[in-house]
């Protein structure tokens, strides 16, 4: 391991990792030291009123999550960087939207999953460092442990925590993802950035599901990426109906953020949409066996909700369809599926067609 007293010459090393970093395919890198003292108390608060809804991870690894030394032994600065991920028909995204016979999946989701590419990438990164200094003691994630990034990535010049609480950055928006090296390297800390939301709420006005319940605090039972990726079972009806054609996330908070103008679009061919899958239609989806599914997704963040819960997300789109002939033989298909869960939202999404046929005939 480098040692204290090497003649490191730290901010040279500080200037060499950003270039490094760029070659790499990062935007943006910034260090930051571990104090997450302010970040842990707003996680407590969000823990206790029960915002996280069922993701009992978060709550089970609370205190390794603000104190990074104790996840890394060791760690002293944190490298955080960012990757940029924005597809150059991002604009689009209203049109399919607005379009409900198909199916919405957030623009993140539809290239290859990105944990793998960045983690490789910093990997790369590290062995550069080492390439240069020698042996040093470091630990490379991505959205992959308890690691609290977006406070990370604030502390360290990123971007500032917006409303809808993701980090904004003022040249890219919010279409970026976060890597860290946690590493025992003495760099130069960089300065946080100033918050520039000012007083625009149109993500708290736009939430489909009123789900950003007060500026950066977050209801994530009724968000609707929460809904359809981390929740299993059954979902409240109260709910569905504004979930739209929204069937793997939702983007509608960065959609409508003014300081997504300003999104750098990826050069990455990893993350280029597959399949076709930016919008296709909602009775197609649906169609899909489970090999289909696991065939269409291999290698994306799509397969992170499951097939029983693909199915049940789609059935509530159908429901929320403009009634058609189409969209009714599709549900029809499902009636006997041997999930409850599946069978459950495919009779409310039956019922959903049946009514406005009736209104509209």
């Amino acid at each position: 391991m480098l040692q204290p007293d090497s003649g490191l010459d730290s901010a040279a090393l500080a200037d060499s990792i950003r270039g490094w970093a760029t070659e790499l395919g990062f935007s943006r890198v910034g260090i930051t030291d571990t104090d997450l003292s302010e970040a842990a108390e707003g996680l407590r608060e969000y823990l206790q009123a029960g915002h996280h809804g069922s993701m009992a991870w978060l709550a089970e690894r609370e205190r390794m999550r603000t104190l990074p030394e104790e996840l890394h032994p060791g760690t002293t600065r944190v490298i955080s960087l960012r990757m940029d991920y924005a597809p150059d028909d991002i604009g689009q995204s209203w049109e399919v939207l607005r379009d409900g016979e198909r199916g919405y999946i957030s623009r993140y989701a539809l290239g290859r999953d990105y944990h793998k590419l960045v983690r490789k990438r910093l990997q790369k990164l590290a062995d550069r460092i080492a390439v240069e200094i020698g042996s040093f003691g470091y630990r490379v994630f991505c959205d992959s442990a308890p690691i609290m990034e977006k406070p990370l990535a604030q502390k360290a010049g990123l971007g500032w925590r917006g409303k809808h609480t993701l980090t904004l950055s003022k040249d890219a928006g919010s279409y970026f993802f976060l890597g860290e090296i946690f590493t025992d390297l003495p760099l130069p800390i960089d300065a946080p950035v100033s918050n520039h939301c000012g007083s625009c709420t149109r993500c708290i006005d736009l939430c489909p599901t009123g789900a950003i319940i007060s500026p950066y605090r977050l209801d994530a039972r009724r968000c609707i990426s929460y809904l359809t990726i981390e929740h299993k079972g059954s979902i409240d009806e109260e709910l569905r109906t504004r979930m739209g054609n929204r069937i793997f996330g939702c983007d509608d908070c960065q959609l409508v953020c003014p300081f997504n103008k300003y999104a750098k679009v990826s050069m990455e061919a990893d993350f280029a949409p597959r399949h076709g899958l930016g919008g296709l239609k909602l009775a197609e989806l649906f169609a899909w066996d489970e090999a289909t599914y696991l065939e269409k997704t291999e290698g994306m963040s799509i397969r992170r909700a499951g097939y029983e819960s693909w199915l049940r997300n789609i059935a509530i789109a159908l429901g929320n369809a403009p009634p058609s002939d189409e969209v009714q033989a599709a549900l029809r298909s499902r009636l006997d599926h041997a999930s409850p869960v599946v069978r459950e939202h495919v009779d409310w999404a039956l019922a959903q067609q049946q009514e406005k046929s009736r209104r509209d005939p």
